[in-house]
Protein backbone atom coordinates (compact mmCIF):
# COMPACT_ATOMS: atom_id res chain seq x y z
CA UNK A 1 0.00 0.00 0.00
CA UNK A 2 1.01 3.12 -1.23
CA UNK A 3 1.14 6.04 1.30
CA UNK A 4 1.37 9.65 1.12
CA UNK A 5 4.10 11.25 2.59
CA UNK A 6 2.19 14.15 4.87
CA UNK A 7 0.17 10.97 6.47
CA UNK A 8 3.81 9.72 7.99
CA UNK A 9 3.76 12.56 10.49
CA UNK A 10 0.51 11.55 12.28
CA UNK A 11 1.91 8.00 12.16
CA UNK A 12 5.11 8.55 14.07
CA UNK A 13 2.88 10.78 16.79
CA UNK A 14 0.63 7.66 17.40
CA UNK A 15 3.80 5.55 17.54
CA UNK A 16 5.17 7.94 20.16
CA UNK A 17 1.29 7.47 22.15
CA UNK A 18 2.31 3.68 21.92
CA UNK A 19 5.77 4.17 23.59
CA UNK A 20 4.05 6.26 26.33
CA UNK A 21 1.25 3.88 26.93
CA UNK A 22 2.19 0.43 26.08
CA UNK A 23 4.91 0.43 29.41
CA UNK A 24 1.68 1.24 31.67
CA UNK A 25 0.38 -2.36 30.20
CA UNK A 26 3.72 -3.90 31.60
CA UNK A 27 3.50 -2.23 34.80
CA UNK A 28 -0.09 -3.96 35.48
CA UNK A 29 1.18 -6.84 33.89
CA UNK A 30 3.66 -6.69 36.95
CA UNK A 31 1.81 -6.33 39.65
CA UNK A 32 -0.56 -8.91 38.56
CA UNK A 33 1.99 -11.53 38.70
CA UNK A 34 2.84 -11.08 42.19
CA UNK A 35 0.02 -13.25 42.76
CA UNK A 36 -1.72 -14.46 38.95
CA UNK A 37 -0.10 -16.74 36.94
CA UNK A 38 1.79 -15.51 33.87
CA UNK A 39 -0.79 -17.80 31.26
CA UNK A 40 -4.03 -16.25 33.30
CA UNK A 41 -2.59 -12.64 32.77
CA UNK A 42 -2.28 -13.18 29.12
CA UNK A 43 -5.97 -14.28 28.88
CA UNK A 44 -7.33 -11.63 30.90
CA UNK A 45 -5.80 -9.41 28.37
CA UNK A 46 -7.93 -10.81 25.64
CA UNK A 47 -10.99 -10.89 27.78
CA UNK A 48 -11.02 -6.84 28.86
CA UNK A 49 -9.40 -6.22 24.93
CA UNK A 50 -12.79 -8.06 23.39
CA UNK A 51 -15.25 -6.27 26.30
CA UNK A 52 -13.91 -2.72 25.59
CA UNK A 53 -14.04 -3.34 22.18
CA UNK A 54 -17.47 -4.56 21.84
CA UNK A 55 -19.39 -1.57 22.24
CA UNK A 56 -16.99 0.58 20.50
CA UNK A 57 -17.84 -1.57 17.39
CA UNK A 58 -21.47 -1.69 17.97
CA UNK A 59 -21.21 2.55 17.87
CA UNK A 60 -19.17 2.95 14.86
CA UNK A 61 -21.66 0.12 13.10
CA UNK A 62 -18.76 -1.65 11.72
CA UNK A 63 -18.55 -4.92 9.93
CA UNK A 64 -17.25 -8.02 11.17
CA UNK A 65 -17.57 -9.95 7.99
CA UNK A 66 -14.52 -11.95 7.23
CA UNK A 67 -12.75 -13.44 4.27
CA UNK A 68 -10.63 -16.80 4.86
CA UNK A 69 -7.44 -14.81 4.29
CA UNK A 70 -8.31 -11.96 6.76
CA UNK A 71 -8.74 -14.89 9.23
CA UNK A 72 -6.35 -16.54 8.83
CA UNK A 73 -3.56 -13.23 8.86
CA UNK A 74 -5.83 -12.12 12.09
CA UNK A 75 -5.46 -15.77 13.54
CA UNK A 76 -1.69 -15.29 12.50
CA UNK A 77 -1.50 -11.67 14.36
CA UNK A 78 -3.06 -13.21 17.15
CA UNK A 79 -0.74 -16.44 17.91
CA UNK A 80 2.44 -13.42 17.23
CA UNK A 81 0.60 -12.06 20.26
CA UNK A 82 0.03 -14.52 22.53
CA UNK A 83 3.55 -15.45 22.45
CA UNK A 84 4.97 -11.97 22.41
CA UNK A 85 2.79 -10.87 25.96
CA UNK A 86 3.56 -14.30 27.34
CA UNK A 87 7.30 -14.09 26.87
CA UNK A 88 7.66 -10.28 28.58
CA UNK A 89 5.01 -11.07 31.55
CA UNK A 90 7.31 -14.20 32.24
CA UNK A 91 10.12 -11.80 32.16
CA UNK A 92 8.73 -9.14 34.04
CA UNK A 93 7.10 -11.51 36.72
CA UNK A 94 11.16 -11.92 38.22
CA UNK A 95 12.89 -8.81 36.36
CA UNK A 96 12.46 -5.29 36.62
CA UNK A 97 10.37 -3.86 33.51
CA UNK A 98 12.85 -1.03 32.24
CA UNK A 99 15.62 -4.50 32.46
CA UNK A 100 13.61 -6.98 30.25
CA UNK A 101 12.40 -4.03 27.87
CA UNK A 102 15.96 -3.50 27.06
CA UNK A 103 16.49 -6.80 26.28
CA UNK A 104 13.62 -6.67 24.38
CA UNK A 105 14.85 -3.62 22.41
CA UNK A 106 17.07 -5.53 19.57
CA UNK A 107 13.11 -5.95 18.08
CA UNK A 108 13.51 -2.87 15.86
CA UNK A 109 16.72 -4.16 14.13
CA UNK A 110 14.67 -7.42 12.86
CA UNK A 111 12.12 -5.01 11.60
CA UNK A 112 14.18 -3.16 9.39
CA UNK A 113 15.56 -6.26 8.50
CA UNK A 114 12.45 -8.02 7.66
CA UNK A 115 10.84 -4.84 6.35
CA UNK A 116 13.24 -4.59 4.10
CA UNK A 117 13.57 -8.24 2.75
CA UNK A 118 9.62 -9.28 2.74
CA UNK A 119 8.09 -5.00 1.51
CA UNK A 120 11.33 -4.02 0.09
CA UNK A 121 11.18 -1.03 2.48
CA UNK A 122 13.67 1.38 2.00
CA UNK A 123 16.01 1.73 4.87
CA UNK A 124 18.30 4.60 4.24
CA UNK A 125 21.79 5.26 6.18
CA UNK A 126 20.19 7.92 8.22
CA UNK A 127 17.34 5.74 9.82
CA UNK A 128 20.11 2.70 10.06
CA UNK A 129 22.51 5.18 12.28
CA UNK A 130 19.62 6.47 14.17
CA UNK A 131 18.40 2.69 15.32
CA UNK A 132 22.53 1.67 16.44
CA UNK A 133 22.51 5.44 18.61
CA UNK A 134 19.24 4.36 19.90
CA UNK A 135 20.07 1.27 21.03
CA UNK A 136 23.41 2.35 22.26
CA UNK A 137 21.13 4.40 24.38
CA UNK A 138 19.17 1.67 25.55
CA UNK A 139 22.20 0.08 26.48
CA UNK A 140 23.39 3.06 28.62
CA UNK A 141 19.59 2.41 30.19
CA UNK A 142 20.07 -0.93 31.56
CA UNK A 143 22.90 -3.16 31.01
CA UNK A 144 21.20 -6.52 30.16
CA UNK A 145 23.19 -9.46 31.10
CA UNK A 146 22.71 -13.13 31.40
CA UNK A 147 24.91 -13.99 33.46
CA UNK A 148 22.74 -11.55 35.65
CA UNK A 149 19.13 -12.92 35.18
CA UNK A 150 20.48 -16.34 33.71
CA UNK A 151 17.80 -17.82 31.50
CA UNK A 152 15.15 -15.73 31.88
CA UNK A 153 17.02 -12.64 30.04
CA UNK A 154 15.99 -15.52 27.12
CA UNK A 155 12.23 -14.32 27.28
CA UNK A 156 12.64 -11.04 26.19
CA UNK A 157 14.37 -11.85 23.44
CA UNK A 158 11.13 -13.89 22.41
CA UNK A 159 9.71 -10.90 23.00
CA UNK A 160 11.49 -9.08 20.41
CA UNK A 161 11.05 -12.12 18.01
CA UNK A 162 7.20 -12.31 18.15
CA UNK A 163 6.38 -8.76 18.45
CA UNK A 164 8.73 -7.86 14.95
CA UNK A 165 6.09 -10.55 13.41
CA UNK A 166 2.95 -9.18 14.86
CA UNK A 167 3.71 -6.19 13.78
CA UNK A 168 4.15 -7.15 10.48
CA UNK A 169 1.43 -9.22 10.12
CA UNK A 170 -0.61 -5.79 11.71
CA UNK A 171 0.69 -3.87 8.72
CA UNK A 172 -0.65 -6.92 6.06
CA UNK A 173 -4.01 -7.03 7.90
CA UNK A 174 -4.38 -2.71 8.09
CA UNK A 175 -4.23 -2.43 4.37
CA UNK A 176 -7.75 -3.72 4.24
CA UNK A 177 -9.59 -3.78 7.90
CA UNK A 178 -10.83 -1.22 10.32
CA UNK A 179 -8.35 -1.04 12.99
CA UNK A 180 -11.32 -1.36 15.23
CA UNK A 181 -12.35 -4.49 13.98
CA UNK A 182 -8.91 -5.89 13.71
CA UNK A 183 -8.27 -5.16 17.54
CA UNK A 184 -11.73 -6.82 18.00
CA UNK A 185 -10.95 -9.74 15.90
CA UNK A 186 -7.42 -10.54 17.85
CA UNK A 187 -9.48 -10.18 21.15
CA UNK A 188 -11.77 -12.85 20.68
CA UNK A 189 -9.39 -15.01 18.29
CA UNK A 190 -6.34 -14.56 21.27
CA UNK A 191 -9.27 -15.73 23.92
CA UNK A 192 -10.37 -18.68 21.74
CA UNK A 193 -6.73 -19.88 21.56
CA UNK A 194 -5.90 -19.20 25.32
CA UNK A 195 -8.97 -20.33 27.09
CA UNK A 196 -8.31 -24.45 26.38
CA UNK A 197 -4.63 -23.79 27.62
CA UNK A 198 -5.98 -22.55 30.98
CA UNK A 199 -8.66 -24.94 31.36
CA UNK A 200 -6.16 -27.84 30.73
CA UNK A 201 -3.46 -26.25 32.78
CA UNK A 202 -6.02 -26.08 35.80
CA UNK A 203 -4.77 -27.85 38.74
CA UNK A 204 -1.51 -28.88 37.19
CA UNK A 205 0.64 -26.83 39.59
CA UNK A 206 2.21 -25.18 36.79
CA UNK A 207 2.97 -21.83 38.09
CA UNK A 208 2.81 -20.20 34.92
CA UNK A 209 -0.97 -21.55 33.81
CA UNK A 210 -2.65 -22.80 36.67
CA UNK A 211 -5.50 -20.07 36.65
CA UNK A 212 -6.37 -18.95 40.47
CA UNK A 213 -8.77 -17.02 41.80
CA UNK A 214 -8.15 -13.32 41.54
CA UNK A 215 -8.24 -11.39 45.28
CA UNK A 216 -8.12 -7.58 46.05
CA UNK A 217 -6.23 -5.30 43.81
CA UNK A 218 -5.15 -7.88 41.28
CA UNK A 219 -8.94 -7.50 39.91
CA UNK A 220 -7.59 -4.07 38.92
CA UNK A 221 -4.42 -4.80 37.46
CA UNK A 222 -5.78 -7.33 35.39
CA UNK A 223 -8.10 -4.82 34.21
CA UNK A 224 -5.57 -2.52 33.38
CA UNK A 225 -3.56 -4.76 31.28
CA UNK A 226 -6.76 -5.26 29.02
CA UNK A 227 -7.18 -1.62 28.90
CA UNK A 228 -3.69 -0.63 27.75
CA UNK A 229 -3.21 -2.98 25.96
CA UNK A 230 -6.55 -2.02 24.03
CA UNK A 231 -5.66 1.49 24.22
CA UNK A 232 -1.73 1.67 23.04
CA UNK A 233 -1.85 -1.03 20.17
CA UNK A 234 -4.85 0.92 18.71
CA UNK A 235 -2.35 3.61 18.49
CA UNK A 236 0.49 1.13 17.21
CA UNK A 237 -2.83 -0.29 14.49
CA UNK A 238 -3.42 3.28 13.32
CA UNK A 239 -0.09 4.62 13.02
CA UNK A 240 0.83 1.21 11.06
CA UNK A 241 -1.80 2.48 8.43
CA UNK A 242 -0.12 5.59 8.26
CA UNK A 243 3.96 4.96 8.12
CA UNK A 244 5.75 1.94 7.34
CA UNK A 245 7.42 -0.16 10.09
CA UNK A 246 11.07 0.91 8.77
CA UNK A 247 9.97 4.76 9.75
CA UNK A 248 8.90 3.66 13.07
CA UNK A 249 11.27 1.05 14.48
CA UNK A 250 13.39 3.80 16.14
CA UNK A 251 10.58 5.12 17.84
CA UNK A 252 10.35 2.04 19.81
CA UNK A 253 13.26 3.36 21.86
CA UNK A 254 11.13 5.92 23.67
CA UNK A 255 9.17 3.50 25.16
CA UNK A 256 11.92 2.44 27.34
CA UNK A 257 12.20 6.74 28.91
CA UNK A 258 8.37 6.25 29.78
CA UNK A 259 9.10 2.63 31.47
CA UNK A 260 12.11 4.38 33.53
CA UNK A 261 9.79 7.07 34.40
CA UNK A 262 6.84 3.95 35.90
CA UNK A 263 9.83 2.08 37.70
CA UNK A 264 10.70 5.02 39.39
CA UNK A 265 7.21 6.45 40.74
CA UNK A 266 5.95 2.85 41.25
CA UNK A 267 8.34 0.58 42.25
CA UNK A 268 11.41 3.37 43.45
CA UNK A 269 14.01 2.36 41.06
CA UNK A 270 16.25 5.32 40.66
CA UNK A 271 18.52 6.19 37.64
CA UNK A 272 21.59 6.27 37.69
CA UNK A 273 24.23 8.64 36.01
CA UNK A 274 24.43 6.58 32.89
CA UNK A 275 20.94 5.61 32.88
CA UNK A 276 20.03 9.54 32.12
CA UNK A 277 22.36 9.60 29.87
CA UNK A 278 20.87 6.86 28.06
CA UNK A 279 17.69 8.39 27.98
CA UNK A 280 19.39 11.56 26.45
CA UNK A 281 20.69 9.67 23.58
CA UNK A 282 17.38 7.75 22.89
CA UNK A 283 15.27 11.06 22.83
CA UNK A 284 18.02 12.91 20.69
CA UNK A 285 17.61 9.62 18.19
CA UNK A 286 13.99 9.68 18.45
CA UNK A 287 13.15 13.38 17.42
CA UNK A 288 15.54 13.13 14.70
CA UNK A 289 13.93 10.38 13.16
CA UNK A 290 10.59 13.24 13.75
CA UNK A 291 13.05 15.99 12.24
CA UNK A 292 13.95 13.91 9.06
CA UNK A 293 10.76 12.64 8.52
CA UNK A 294 9.15 15.76 8.67
CA UNK A 295 11.97 17.40 6.24
CA UNK A 296 11.37 14.67 3.66
CA UNK A 297 7.48 14.74 3.44
CA UNK A 298 7.96 19.05 3.36
CA UNK A 299 10.73 17.88 0.34
CA UNK A 300 8.17 16.09 -1.31
CA UNK A 301 5.47 18.42 -1.40
CA UNK A 302 7.33 20.92 -2.60
CA UNK A 303 8.40 18.58 -5.34
CA UNK A 304 4.94 17.40 -5.94
CA UNK A 305 3.66 21.40 -5.81
CA UNK A 306 6.24 22.61 -8.73
CA UNK A 307 5.58 19.92 -10.79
Amino acid sequence: MTRHPDRILPGVVLMLAFCVLAPLLDVSAKLASDTIPVGQIVTARFVVQGALMAPIILAMGITLRLTPRALGLICLRSVFLILSTFSFVAAISVMPVADALAIAFVEPFILLILGRLLFGDEVGPRRIAASCVGFAGALLVIQPSLAAFGYVALWPLGTAFFFAFYMLSTRQVAGFMHPVAMQFHTSWTGLLMCLPVMVLANGTGWWQLDPVMPQGNAWLWLFGVGFWAALSHMCMTYALKFAPSATLAPLHYLEIVAAVALGYWIFGDFPNALTWAGIAVITGSGLYIIYRERLSARAVSASAAKA
